[in-house]
């Protein structure tokens, strides 16, 4: 009979915290500060390949994972382009997609990409913790990803997390 509050009392602390965390709506990443996974793509197409290496290279860089039958990634797209156009390197991961569909997609949109791997089986996206597509990692020069971001980029998230955290993996005060 004691059973029911515990449960109860215990359920309702799992609430209390996960109402007192900065966005409860936020899906916690276990891999910032660390190096980005291996990857595991192919080539699109005849876009240049996403490699490790540029990954480890000095730099900020962002990884977008998206996919040409995501809607949210057709959202977010102005604002990668608007990235590129700025001078961010900017590298997609093509999830689980017809490179036919992807490739007309970055024809009709605009390609803001440096580079470019597709995920044919989505094994890179699992072992990066991808939930869904998109989603972007700003990733500093050693490699080490500094954050994830689920969802499509749009303006706030661009000045409220992924210009601070672009600024943080420079080294700068953010």
């Amino acid at each position: 009979m004691i059973a029911p509050p515990l449960v109860f009392a215990g359920l309702a602390v799992m609430f209390l915290v996960g109402m007192w965390r900065e966005d409860p709506n936020a899906l916690p990443s276990a891999r910032e500060g660390q190096l980005t996974p291996a990857l595991q793509v192919a080539p699109l197409g005849d876009l240049a390949m996403l490699d490790e290496a540029v990954l480890r290279a000095p730099g900020v860089k962002l990884v977008n994972f998206w996919a040409s039958w995501c809607a949210p990634c057709r959202v977010e797209h102005p604002n990668l382009d608007a990235l590129a156009a700025e001078g961010v390197p900017i590298y997609g991961i093509n999830y689980k997609d017809n490179p036919e569909k992807a490739l007309g997609f970055l024809a009709e949109l605009g390609n803001p990409y440096v580079a470019v791997g597709a995920d044919e089986k989505g094994r890179t996206a699992l072992d990066w913790g991808v939930y869904g597509v998109p989603e972007t990692y700003v990733i500093d020069g050693e490699g080490r990803i500094v954050i994830r971001h689920p969802g499509p980029l749009t303006q706030r998230v661009l000045e409220q997390t992924i210009r601070p955290a672009m600024e943080k993996a420079a080294g700068q005060p953010g």
